[in-house]
């Protein structure tokens, strides 16, 4: 009769507890959904930020192909905009893996595709900059030429 009820209790205690998981573990759905930059050119990278997403979910939008959001209390996902999109106001949309509730934001595509900062020298010269830089060269061996010849001269008209 002992054994019957602990086993009882045992089963009641693990019904509950598997009850309890799945609301344990739902989510009311996206929100505090923020982008980084507000405002981001053609071809760069924007950053998606959303509370609400604990098993993760999808970020979709006409300027970008659809990203995966990362799991947790706040998830993240980066999306680069496509090179084609045309410049303007669009908006992005956050799903839940879990929920079917969705939540917007709204950002901008600028045009262009923004500076090339820290290519490192990446870039070669130019003819131009060849050009000037053999001719300084240049002026300065044919001085420093003139400079010796005079110096020489005058040193040997003395002596």
């Amino acid at each position: 009769m002992r054994a019957s009820r602990a086993y009882a209790a045992t089963a009641l205690a693990c019904a509950a507890l598997a009850l309890s998981a799945p609301a344990a573990f739902a989510t009311n759905g996206p929100s505090d959904v923020t982008v980084n930059p507000y405002s981001v050119h053609q071809g760069s990278t924007i950053s998606i930020a959303a509370t609400g997403c604990g098993h993760g979910g999808t970020v979709t939008s006409n300027a970008f192909s659809a990203v995966s959001l990362s799991a947790g209390s706040k998830g993240y996902a980066s999306a680069r905009i496509n090179d084609s999109a045309t410049p303007g106001h669009y908006n992005l949309a956050v799903k839940c893996s879990d929920n079917a509730m969705v939540a917007t934001h709204r950002f901008t595509v600028l045009a262009g595709r923004g500076a090339h900062g820290g290519l490192g020298g990446s870039h070669g010269p130019s003819d131009m900059d060849i050009a000037v830089g053999a001719s300084l060269v240049a002026s300065a061996a044919l001085g420093g030429a003139i400079f010796v010849a005079r110096r020489r001269n005058a040193v040997g008209g003395r002596a």
